[in-house]
């Protein structure tokens, strides 16, 4: 016999229930990997597609067996430690065994995701710091997809399914909230977002199953550029500056063979940033530039490391010769490894 999910009350979808054919039953995966977006040039308009809110903040996939959570990060880094708060509220919020998708983050006075206010979050082992670091920096969990439910595998059902599952099997809170979607109008949702200066928009397929893979089934447009890259030296401090002046950053060639230059980056750091990311670079230097392609600075006031660390940079734009035009440091990232941090093309939005 089928299996029915009942509503919970809460969710924000029209049906009633949800019917689970019994080939769906399997036992929860070792492990899922999360379905990854493609970088596209310009939103659009279709039917048979939603758009959500595209948040600056971490990737999560929450595992639950109805009695403990696992917070699992895009590169399989358990978050747990850093953000108890979240825990708590699935435990309260999902009862039966569950994968859910969806990104933490920390909101400003506008509502609007920061990823500067998040990486306040990160690096702190004092349980105690934490507690309070879970106060100053509130942080909430947007869940936008659900991989499995109650002895169920639904990866293989349409978005539009999942969604439905979702909204029925969570009791939403306001920690745990459902990510809010927008039918067919995906260029009045980006226009929206870019006047609100918000991150950008994220546009999926009605139809899509859930695959651990990049996939042009789900695609993000941009309101302000950024993107990650990877920390490959620094500079000295000058005058009444502390720690170090500005970092030297790349990014790896999509065959990953080459390590390529992309700027100097000297705006966006706080105090206490300047001299946790000096002693930071400090403990992975080394004696040679790691660039292998591109033309960083050079000169005694240089310093070369390891390209271990990963950085979110803001920028205007990529100049003709491929620097960054105004980037600003946002924070460190602890979600992706070095080696997968490539430089984001947008493709035409007609291949998608």
């Amino acid at each position: 016999m089928p299996k029915r999910i009942p509503n919970s009350g809460a969710g924000s979808r029209k049906e009633s229930a949800v019917w689970f054919s019994p080939d769906l039953r399997k036992p929860m995966a070792r492990q899922y990997e999360p379905m990854l977006l493609t970088l596209i040039d310009k939103p659009f308009d279709d039917p048979q597609w939603l758009f959500e809110p595209k948040y600056d903040g971490l990737r999560v996939l929450a595992r639950m067996d109805g009695r403990k959570v696992k917070l699992v990060s895009r590169n399989g880094k358990l978050q747990n430690l850093q953000f108890p708060d979240i825990e708590q509220g699935l435990l309260e919020a999902v009862k039966e065994s569950a994968v859910l998708d969806g990104e933490i983050v920390c909101l400003d006075e506008r509502g609007r995701s920061t990823f500067r206010k998040l990486q306040q979050r990160f690096h702190v082992l004092d349980k105690d710091e934490i507690r309070r670091r879970a106060q100053t920096y509130a942080a909430y969990f947007y869940v936008f997809d659900i991989l499995y439910w109650d002895g169920y595998e639904l990866v293989s059902l349409p978005l539009e399914r999942r969604k439905q599952v979702l909204s029925n099997a969570v009791r939403w809170s306001d920690r745990i909230r459902m990510t809010p979607d927008t039918p067919a109008r995906g260029i009045a949702m980006f226009r929206q977002a870019s006047r609100n200066q918000e991150e950008g928009i994220v546009g999926k397929h009605l139809h899509s199953a859930y695959v651990g893979i990049r996939s042009k089934e789900w695609v993000k447009i941009k309101c302000i550029s950024g993107q990650e890259f990877v920390i490959g030296g620094w500079t000295d401090p000058q005058r009444s500056r502390v720690g170090l002046g500005a970092i030297l950053v790349g990014y790896f060639t999509d065959d990953g063979k080459h390590f390529v230059y992309a700027g100097k980056v000297g705006t966006g750091f706080a105090r206490e940033t300047l001299i946790d990311l000096a002693q930071r670079l400090g403990e992975i230097s080394q004696q040679h530039s790691p660039f292998e392609e591109g033309e960083p600075p050079h000169g005694s006031d240089v310093h070369w490391v390891k390209p271990r660390l990963v950085a979110e940079i803001a920028f205007g734009e990529w100049t003709q010769n491929g620097l960054l035009r105004q980037p600003r440091f946002e924070g460190l990232r602890t979600d992706k490894n070095a080696e997968d941090v490539v430089r984001e093309r947008p493709k035409p939005v007609d291949a998608r």
